[in-house]
């Protein structure tokens, strides 16, 4: 046997001791299905969106943020489906857009990834929706940018909804336009008893994150995702204390699918800084975008097993 030299000895020692450590880190890595969403790139999506400006329903600047969210997911390989329709508002019709994205997987069978991409309009603020609007639409960009990578049981379709905001005030008819509009058209075409379950995201960017349940969520799929949220240590996030919210899932529920909320309505002292000019970028943070992150994956994985979904 030839002598092995004190150099050799040393990387030995060192390649053996660092062992254990790739190993632990292996088994990390298994353990969670969300470590390649990144928090950090879903920010500057983010940014990205803040740039065009406040962007209502209607508008150019809303329009350029559609195409800047298009020519992204283009890139990645996807075809962009664009769900074209007239939003019946308190100013008229008002021409909107749904965008769509289907990821095929072993089971044709839907999963649904959902959130907004408008901002609520406002004649007197500068309201360029840093949480409410572009935290929803950099997390579905992220989460493309993950699913690219992944074999996936069911099929995925991953949502960017046009006129989530009332034009006026709050109603039945004056809110919920893009979402509305796809439950009718997919409940007339048969499509919508694929979907399997409906994960819907919403001002999820706030750097103090505080996601609470809601009342008005499917409630076996809401547990999915908070025992989800509990298994990865985000408990202090997910508060087990319950709410109402009035959001896109609602169409999807009122339709007879199962459709969970994660949503961030405790924005600022006192909820202060939603639909005002203080939601900007300096009051999100990449961490809170990458635990939604984490925990939407989680939970998708959590459905893959349960044997009543295949």
């Amino acid at each position: 046997m030839r002598k092995l030299n004190r150099l050799t000895i040393y990387i030995l020692l060192v390649i053996g001791s660092a062992l254990p450590l790739l190993a632990a880190t292996s088994r990390v890595a298994a353990a969670r299905p969300d470590a390649a969403f990144s928090g950090s790139r879903a920010l500057e999506d983010l940014k990205r969106l803040v740039a065009f400006g406040p962007r209502p329903a209607g508008s150019k600047p809303l329009s350029e943020s559609r195409r800047w969210i298009v020519s992204q997911l283009e890139q990645m390989g996807y075809k962009v489906e664009e769900d074209i329709f007239q939003g019946a508002t308190p100013f008229g019709n008002i021409p909107m857009i749904n965008l769509r994205v289907i990821i095929p997987g072993a089971s044709p069978k839907v999963v649904m990834l959902a959130g907004h991409y408008d901002t609520a309009r406002f004649e007197d603020i500068n309201f360029v929706g840093a949480n409410d609007g572009a935290s929803s639409a950099a997390f579905l960009l992220e989460m493309a940018r993950v699913l690219a990578h992944r074999k996936n049981q069911f099929t995925t379709w991953l949502v960017f909804f046009d006129g989530e905001e009332a034009e006026v005030q709050w109603s039945d008819t004056d809110s919920l336009y893009g979402s509305r509009h796809m439950a009718q058209k997919l409940s007339a075409t048969g499509e919508l008893g694929r979907i399997q379950a409906m994960i819907l995201v919403d001002m999820i960017g706030d750097a103090k994150l505080d996601i609470y349940r809601d009342s008005n969520s499917t409630p076996w799929l809401t547990d999915a995702v908070f025992t989800t949220a509990k298994s990865l240590g985000y408990s202090k996030y997910f508060l087990n204390e319950q709410r109402a919210y009035q959001d896109d899932h609602n169409p999807f529920v009122n339709a007879g699918v199962a459709a969970v909320d994660i949503i961030d309505l405790d924005y600022g002292p006192n909820n202060g800084y939603w639909h005002t000019a203080k939601d900007t970028v300096d009051k999100c943070s990449p961490q809170s975008l990458a635990i939604v992150g984490q925990v939407v994956l989680g939970t998708m994985a959590e459905l893959e097993k349960s044997p009543n979904l295949k």
